[in-house]
């Protein structure tokens, strides 16, 4: 039987700043504004969460079912790796979809309800990443699903429920967020080149080659930081407190230009980390900015 540690590494927990930041960063344009509203807040953090783990469960088992899995470099699958069978692990990925529908329907209940159709289109988005006959991520069309909805629709539909508004800052602090939750993916995909290449997973890093996803990594990170300094120019200048993301970010860059296969692990560690940083000095800089 499946032991309740190896459903957690299979939930990837190392992957969650990308949910977390989004709802940091939106909760952040709202408090400047005085229209933080809490509880909201907390919901939106619960749906981004579950539709994190969820999209991880379903990639396990989308990919395992493929055999997309079977020489992966990255960290232990469970249906690649035997510990669970496929039909559990698709279960657990729509149990979480289930709980990110539940809390969407409660705050699209309290804003508005054509939110529904967003939290629909979210949940599909995060299926046909690798399920389906023809996965988007297949396609090289991760990064740009990413940008979209662990970026714009995160950030602002956070900023939403709780301002009923969209803002010019709301939308630099989520392509900000956006650019370093596609670092991530980008870092991971430089990773798999090789197995990806063979099994037939065209992902955007096996069409650009090694050196032009490397490349592609570093525009992002630099596009995170001109964006942080724009929310600050239309905010307050303590928005610059998205700024700490550069320390792990400056480590992460390092290990991307050079390292190869399973040295590449540390760089995700790492831009997850940046991405936190990211999140949590919008958040705390606007918050203070507004006081």
């Amino acid at each position: 039987m499946t032991t309740p540690a190896q459903w957690l590494a299979g939930a990837r927990p190392r992957t969650l700043p990308a949910a977390v930041s989004p709802v940091l960063a939106g909760t952040g344009v709202a408090a400047y504004d005085d229209q933080a509203v809490w509880w909201k807040a907390a919901l939106a953090l619960v749906v981004s969460l579950a539709l994190q783990v969820g999209v991880n469960y379903a990639n396990d088992y989308s990919d395992g079912v493929r055999g997309t899995d079977a020489d992966r470099v990255g960290p232990m699958r469970l249906v690649g790796s035997g510990a669970a069978p496929p039909g559990a692990v698709k279960t657990a990925a729509f149990v979480a979809f289930g709980v990110a529908a539940v809390a969407g329907l409660v705050l699209a209940a309290s804003t508005a309800w054509w939110l529904v159709l967003v939290g629909a289109v979210s949940v599909a988005a995060a299926w046909f990443y690798t399920g389906g006959s023809k996965p988007y991520g297949y396609l090289g069309l991760g990064e740009v699903m990413v940008f979209v909805f662990f970026g714009l629709v995160a950030v602002l539909g956070t900023a939403y429920v709780q301002a009923e508004e969209l803002t010019l800052p709301g939308l630099y602090a989520a392509c900000g967020i956006g650019a370093l939750a596609c670092a991530i993916l980008v870092a991971n995909n430089l990773r798999d080149i090789p197995t990806d290449r063979v099994a037939g997973k065209i992902t955007l890093a096996v069409r650009l080659g090694d050196r032009g996803t490397r490349r592609l990594y570093m525009i992002l990170i630099a596009a995170a930081l001109v964006l942080a300094v724009r929310v600050a120019i239309d905010t307050t200048w303590w928005a610059l407190l998205a700024l700490v993301f550069v320390l792990p970010a400056t480590r992460a860059v390092s290990i991307v230009r050079s390292a190869q296969g399973p040295a590449l692990v540390p760089a995700l560690q790492l831009t997850g980390l940046a991405e936190l940083g990211y999140g949590l000095g919008i958040f705390v800089g606007l918050l203070v900015g507004a006081a």
